[in-house]
C-alpha cells in the first residue's frame, strides 16, 4: 500500500498565546484530490506553509511524500505549489514568464509549451501577462507549479475571484491532473466546487481538525431529508402533521415539507398521505450538501 502524500500527527503552530493550528492529525492519500476547508482564520494557510517548509511547527510531526517536514529540501523538488495567487512579470508573455522560472529552477525549456497546452493556454503563450484574464493568470500559476513535474500539487484558493467559467476551467484542470496521477491538495471556500472534485476532505475550525477522511463518508453520515410537496398547497399542513405524528422533525421551505428521515420511510409517508386523501406531487430523498454539512459542523451561518 502506498504511503500517504501528506501525513501530520499532533501538528501545532502557536503565535504568542494564540494557537493557529492545534494538535492536527490527518492524512492525504496519494493520487487523490483532497479538499482543505475551513472559515477564514481556521489555520489552512498556516498548515500549508508548514508543509512547504516556509514556517516551523511549534509541535508535532509531519511527512510529505514520505519525508519529514523538518527536512523540506528532501521533498520540495517533487512538490508544486501556488499560494496567495501567482506572481509574474506583467510585461513578459506567459511563455516568457514560464521560461524565466524554468531557468531559475533548472527545468528543461521543453516543458514550457506542453504545460501551456495542458492548462489551456497553448494559443495564448505569446500574449503578455498583463493582458490575461484572472482565470488565465490562475492557470498560468498552476502551469508554473507544474514545472517540476510534481507528485504533489498544493493550491491555496486557486479559484479565488474567478467567474463561473474560470472556476469550471480550474476545476476541470484539477480533475485532469488527478486522473494523471498527481496528488492535489487544494484549499478553497467554494465548497460546492470541492464537493465535485474532492475524494477526501480535511475540515478545520479555529485551528482544530473537525473531520479528515473520504468526502462520501462525511456526507453519508449526515441525516437524510425527505422533501415532500403536496399537489395542493392547502394539504401542506396535513403532510407536516403526518410526519410529526410519526416522530419526524419537519420544517417548511418554499412550500415543501423537509422531513428528517431515511429514504426507506418515503414509501410509508406516501401511503399515509394517500390514506389521508393527499396526493404528493413530488417526494424525494436528499442528503445535505457539503456546504450545508460544513455550516452545521462549524456553526457558521
Amino acid at each position: 500500500m502506498n504511503s500517504p502524500a501528506i501525513s501530520v500527527s499532533d501538528l501545532s503552530k502557536v503565535y504568542g498565546d494564540r494557537p493557529a493550528l492545534s494538535h492536527a492529525n490527518f492524512e492525504v492519500p496519494m493520487g487523490t484530490v483532497c479538499g482543505f476547508v475551513g472559515p477564514n482564520g481556521s489555520g489552512k494557510t498556516t498548515t500549508i506553509r508548514m508543509l512547504l517548509g516556509l514556517i516551523t511547527p511549534t509541535g508535532g510531526t509531519g511527512t510529505v511524500l514520505g519525508q519529514s517536514i523538518k527536512h523540506p529540501e528532501k521533498y520540495l523538488p517533487q512538490v508544486g505549489a501556488m499560494i496567495e495567487g501567482p506572481a509574474f512579470y506583467p510585461a513578459l508573455t506567459g511563455s516568457e514568464n514560464l521560461k524565466v522560472l524554468a531557468d531559475l529552477g533548472g527545468f528543461p525549456m521543453s516543458r514550457v509549451q506542453p504545460l501551456l497546452e495542458q492548462v489551456g493556454l497553448g494559443d495564448r503563450g505569446t500574449g503578455k501577462f498583463k493582458t490575461y484574464s484572472l482565470g488565465m493568470k490562475q492557470r498560468l500559476g498552476i502551469a508554473a507549479a507544474l514545472l517540476p513535474q510534481p507528485k504533489l500539487l498544493v493550491l491555496d484558493e486557486p479559484t479565488n475571484g474567478l467567474d463561473p467559467s474560470g472556476i469550471q476551467e480550474v476545476r476541470e484542470l484539477i480533475k485532469d491532473l488527478a486522473n494523471d496521477g498527481t496528488t492535489v491538495f487544494v484549499s478553497s471556500h467554494l465548497l460546492s466546487e470541492l464537493e465535485m472534485i474532492s475524494e477526501h476532505l480535511v475540515m478545520l475550525r479555529l485551528g482544530k481538525v473537525l473531520f479528515a477522511g473520504k468526502t462520501q463518508d462525511l456526507l453519508s453520515a449526515q441525516q437524510p431529508v425527505l422533501v415532500a410537496k403536496p399537489e395542493y398547497a392547502v394539504d401542506l399542513g396535513k403532510v407536516v402533521a403526518i410526519a410529526q405524528n410519526n416522530g419526524h422533525e419537519v420544517s417548511i421551505i418554499d412550500g415543501e415539507a423537509h422531513i428528517i428521515g431515511s429514504a426507506d420511510w418515503a414509501a410509508t409517508l406516501n401511503r399515509l398521505a394517500f390514506e389521508a386523501g393527499i396526493t404528493l406531487a413530488a417526494l424525494t430523498s436528499v442528503l445535505p450538501t457539503l456546504e450545508e454539512t460544513f455550516f452545521e459542523m462549524t456553526g457558521d451561518e
